[in-house]
């Protein structure tokens, strides 16, 4: 499987909740970040999916532009759907990837931390 395809895989095994998918992906010992904050590990990881989940109806990726890189892949793509109050989220997102004998190692995500005022103030 090319980095391209890697990456179309993980985020709908994301958007699907399927750990077992995501962890197939990714190495045991993989680490992300978001916006240059603290490392999870895979199972924290995981966890924060399942709570953003947790909060947002019609949860989706929309509009994703991939490109494979010699390391790993970039992704864009818009989260969308609903928050608990009623108002939709639409938070553009960039994902960087390593990836290492075909397993994702590490993942760093950024993204506008105002346009996801209504999704932190949710997982609160």
């Amino acid at each position: 499987m090319g980095n391209e395809e890697i990456a179309k895989a993980l985020f709908e095994a994301f958007a699907a909740k399927d750990d077992q998918d995501v962890r197939n992906l990714c190495a045991p010992d993989l680490r992300a970040r978001q916006n240059n904050g603290t490392a999870m590990d895979l199972g924290t990881l995981l966890g924060f999916n399942r709570a953003v989940h947790g909060v947002i109806r019609d949860f989706r990726y929309e509009d994703a532009v991939r490109s494979a890189t010699v390391a790993g892949f970039v992704e864009e793509h818009v989260l969308r759907g609903t928050l608990p109050d009623g108002t939709t989220i639409n938070l553009a997102l960039c994902v960087v990837a390593d990836i290492h004998d075909g397993e994702i190692t590490e993942l760093r995500e950024y993204f506008d931390s105002a346009s996801a005022a209504g999704l932190i103030a949710a997982l609160r």
